[in-house]
């Protein structure tokens, strides 16, 4: 005897695996957390504010 299938039931199976399959695609390509994201700007800020400080004043082009 064959096994009775809700097709309704398949249907919205296959739709959630195929949200799912997206959402960790978009995770995998697109995802930082947010202590990941502040980490990332505090370090970048970080060597900007360094690089501007070694930076030297240049004379201008009619004083050189």
């Amino acid at each position: 005897m064959a096994e009775i299938v809700n097709l309704r039931q398949k249907r919205k199976q296959a739709a959630r695996a195929a949200a799912r399959k997206s959402a960790d695609e978009n995770a995998a390509r697109f995802g930082q957390t947010k202590a990941e994201r502040t980490l990332r700007k505090a370090q970048d800020d970080q060597s900007q504010r360094r690089l501007d400080g070694h930076r030297r004043d240049s004379a201008p082009d009619d004083q050189a």
